[in-house]
């Protein structure tokens, strides 16, 4: 097996992170084989191990975001990066906030910080798969990223939420005004938590 033919055939099918069990799928190799070259290959610099069984090309490393969504599964991108996704506040965080409803969880990957926050099953919506050429991955829409957030805020777990809350709140600067309010009442509902309410009330007041 050359690093090089299998570097060509993984971007060919447009895959760049992957488990053992789909490596061997794709080349059709045993299970033996498979461990021994994705090791040898972490070493050589082709593969860069995400975590236990999940691994992606570091020589065309994916997007934060993709790395995000097959981190943990289920998941989609949500809370303070989000927001900055969509502008809403002034700078991208440094960690990469997603929603999962599996246990809240934190990876480092190559210096950066995934955090992953655990809601409620009924909540788990509000997301849509966005798609560019070299990159596809699920985003809370933005009315949904707000709601996300301000839940933690509600729940006193959020480590930003005052300076985040005032930046939100500045209708001067931020884009609060181009949010839907049914849609962010819509998706409130869902929490079915009166102090999300009444968060949701005084930021549009």
């Amino acid at each position: 097996m050359k690093p090089i033919k299998i570097r060509e055939e993984l971007l060919n099918r447009q895959i760049r992170i992957f488990t053992p069990e789909e490596f061997r799928r794709i080349f059709d190799i045993a299970p033996y084989q498979s461990k021994y070259f994705l090791e040898t290959q972490v070493k050589e610099g082709l593969f860069v191990r995400l975590k236990k069984g999940l691994y992606a090309l570091q020589t065309d490393i994916p997007s934060e975001e993709e790395i995000a969504n097959k981190l943990y599964m289920p998941s989609y991108l949500s809370f303070e990066y989000a927001l900055g996704y969509y502008n809403l506040i002034p700078e991208m965080p440094y960690t990469v906030t997603s929603a999962t409803t599996k246990p809240t969880r934190l990876f480092i990957v190559n210096g950066i910080s995934y955090r992953y926050q655990s809601i409620k099953v009924e909540a788990f919506s509000g997301y849509m798969l966005k798609k560019s050429a070299h990159a596809s991955f699920l985003i809370a829409e933005p009315e949904k990223a707000l709601v996300d957030y301000l839940y933690f805020v509600a729940l006193r777990k959020s480590a930003y939420s005052e300076r985040l809350m005032q930046n939100l709140s500045d209708k001067g600067y931020y884009k609060t005004k181009g949010l839907e309010k049914k849609v962010i009442d819509r998706y409130a509902d869902l929490y079915e938590m009166k102090k999300l309410d009444r968060l949701v009330a005084a930021l549009f007041s």
